[in-house]
Parts: C-alpha cells; structure tokens; sequence
C-alpha cells in the first residue's frame, strides 16, 4: 500500500453510537503504555483516565459545539471537539491515534478545524487550555501560530475524571490564536 497518496480525511459530528470508539481513541493518545507509541501522551505526567463516556456525550450533546469524527477509508483516525464562545471558539479533546502522529494528520485536523470554526461561526480566534508542562505540545502549537498567554487556569487535583496527577505542579495554560 503505498503512503504517497492516503486517502482523503473526512470529518463528521460524532453520535452516541461513536462513543465507545471515541473514548478508546482519547484514552490511547494519551494515557498508559499504547499512548507511548505517540507523542502526545501524557502518561508521565498523569495516570487514571483522560475521559469517559459521560464526558464525551456532554461535548456530543452541546447545543454550541460540536466534537468533530475524522476519518479515513472509514476508519476512526482522530477526533476533536469545537466549541462556539461569543467572538471565538475553543478547541479541546483533541486525539490522533498514536500509530498515525507524526505525519501531518493532526496538522490537517487543526486546520479544518480553525476554517469550520471562523467560517461557520464568524471566530476571530481559536483559544485551547493545555497542560503547562507539556512544553513539546505547547511548541507544536506554537508552530501552528498559537502562542502562549501565560494565562493558568488550576488543574482539577483530586478529581479523577480528569487522571490522576503525578506531579504537583500542573496547570492548564490558555493558547491563542487569530482567524
């Protein structure tokens, strides 16, 4: 199979039936061993679960959002969810299955993400909350014109639904940028 010329992504809201696939794929590019193969994972930093079922049927049912299915060829290969905030939109739950980072496809995914948001919902920018200590994530988003605010938001300690801390020293840092 030659990898010249994958087929094309396509991108789809996601319905109830998706959740069990979604959760998989979240908690693969991000926590525990299978998110080793990836870059993104998170697995020295946190433990526990990164979502649930609950968690991802809240983003499927918000009436201002939207959490984005992308796939290839049918395959589930990275989800994201847009959220619609007065003059801007947020992007978070972002996931690319670990086997597949590295080659452009998340770079793909952020950038339909950031045309359906300015297009459909008239952004002026996207904002994204990410973990500040995640400084390799931090510098791929700020290669994709995100820069950095220096503005923290507290990380959930003591509630799991968000993983189980393995440091004391994390915070969510707010990312922005102009559509």
């Amino acid at each position: 199979m030659s990898t010249a010329h994958p087929a094309a992504l396509s991108f789809r809201p996601a319905v109830d039936a998706d959740v069990p696939d979604l959760v998989a794929l979240v908690e693969s590019a991000y926590r525990g061993d299978a998110s080793r193969a990836g870059w993104t994972t998170e697995a020295d930093v946190l433990d526990g679960q990164r979502t649930d079922p609950d968690g991802v049927r809240q983003i499927i049912d918000a009436a201002d959002g939207v959490l984005l299915v992308v796939e290839r060829a049918g395959e589930l290969v990275a989800c994201c969810q847009l959220e619609h905030r007065d003059d801007h939109a947020y992007f978070g739950m972002f996931a690319v299955r670990p086997g597949l980072q590295g080659g452009g496809l998340g770079k793909e995914v952020l950038a339909e993400a950031e045309r359906r948001a300015r297009e459909q919902w008239g952004a002026k920018e996207m904002r994204m909350t990410v973990v500040n200590v995640r400084e390799e994530l931090i510098a791929y988003y700020e290669r994709r014109g995100y820069r950095r605010t220096g503005e923290l938001s507290p990380f959930p300690y003591g509630d799991e639904r968000f993983g189980i801390p393995l440091r004391g020293d994390l915070a969510f840092e707010l990312l922005v940028k102009p559509l």
